[in-house]
């Protein structure tokens, strides 16, 4: 199929020159950042690659002039992320595939997606609502995990380009019908990723439903602040959290909600990644409690610094917690660039409500009912020490 591109072009300096001449006073200056200048000139890049089951494909590429973000609307895909370390080197901080159209016909471990409707597991497979129960695909040995067999990793999302004097972006919306994996209800969803002249990655998604269902989404992308040379073991991690919540063997939560003193999930000072794993034995697959109940308020939940780069990702949200995700089953898989990906090349901070809470009612629900709204926003910033 022949390509079409499209790219627009947005400078921010002079936008808001030209609006203060106006008689506009919006506009703010830039704060001043480790990375960038005070002039931020913004760029989106549209490529059409191909069809799947009957709708456009497309790759996308925004640019603030400092770092990148590609995406797309299938799967809802963050597929790179390259900014530059502290000697200016440009990278690409996130585990991947070559190319975009590689997602269509490769399984691989959830790389940069949205999962959902569902995000994380639930216990076998099956959960009861309103007196009914409804019976979902096992895909996670006799549980249900990220959705199902199809779930909104693999669907192609209606896409529309946006930009402002602040950021540009990608919003994709998409309609899960009534039955779809097995879940109740018409859920609309619709999915903005936007890049900022600040350098941080904005993820925000809304939901609306016509039946009671059930709706935790999320981000799935596997960092590496390091540009994947080797595994991400020397990683410093900060977590403002003081509980998280125990599994079984099969990965499902126990239940019980435990206070991290004294454990190796106790990352509340800076914390090198190997020497906890290393004491914790096999790697983490967590949720770490960053909030009791739901709320509004954006919270800073974790800080990870790579000390030998320089690079540092802040990351924030408005959800009750994080899954903590140390590619714990990557076992040589084929990346981008003939990379093989290890175990513990990367890492995920899965920003949701705790897992399988529908069968915990001392975890905040996952339920969403007509006339309400499911929001969440996640925030990655990428900052430079010297």
């Amino acid at each position: 199929m022949e390509k079409t591109f499209f790219t627009l072009y947005f400078n921010r300096a002079v936008t808001c020159l030209l609006l203060l001449g106006m008689g506009f006073s919006s506009c703010t200056p830039t704060p001043k950042q480790e990375i960038k200048p005070v002039t931020t000139t913004f760029m989106i890049h549209s490529e059409r690659l191909t069809d799947f089951k009957g709708q456009p494909v497309y790759r996308y590429l925004l640019d603030n002039g400092h770092m990148q973000v590609e995406l797309s609307n299938y799967g809802g895909l963050i597929s790179k992320i390259i900014i530059p370390d502290r000697e200016g080197k440009m990278e690409n901080i996130a585990l991947t595939l070559d190319r975009v159209e590689d997602f269509l016909t490769t399984e691989h471990p959830f790389f940069g997606v949205t999962a959902g409707r569902v995000a994380n597991r639930i216990a076998n497979a099956q959960f009861s609502l309103q007196g009914k129960t409804y019976d979902l695909a096992k895909t996670n040995g006799d549980n249900h995990l990220h959705g199902g067999i199809e779930g909104f990793n693999k669907k192609v999302w209606t896409p529309e380009t946006y930009s402002s004097d602040s950021a540009v972006g990608v919003k994709m919306t998409y309609l899960s019908v009534d039955g779809e994996e097995g879940y109740p209800g018409n859920l609309q969803t619709t999915l903005w990723m936007e890049l900022t002249a600040e350098n941080l990655l904005r993820i925000r998604f809304e939901s609306t439903t016509d039946q009671a269902t059930l709706v935790n989404l999320t981000n799935h992308t596997y960092f590496n602040l390091g540009g994947m040379k080797r595994d991400a073991l020397d990683h410093e991690f900060q977590f403002w959290a003081e509980a998280y919540t125990p599994i079984d063997e099969e990965l499902i939560p126990t239940g019980e909600v435990k206070e991290v003193g004294g454990t190796p999930f106790d990352f509340r000072s800076p914390k090198i990644l190997g020497d906890q794993i290393a004491v914790l034995g096999g790697g983490f697959d967590h949720n770490m409690v960053m909030k009791r109940e739901k709320s509004a308020e954006m919270k800073h939940f974790v800080r990870v610094r790579h000390p030998e780069s320089g690079r540092v990702m802040d990351m924030y949200s408005d959800n009750t917690g994080v899954q903590f995700y140390t590619g714990n089953f990557l076992s040589d898989f084929p990346g981008a660039e003939g990379k093989k990906y290890g175990k513990h090349w990367g890492f995920c901070l899965e920003s949701q409500n705790w897992p399988d809470a529908i069968h915990h009612s001392n975890f905040p629900s996952p339920v969403l009912l007509p006339g309400d709204r499911y929001l969440h926003t996640i925030e990655y910033k990428f900052s430079l020490e010297k």
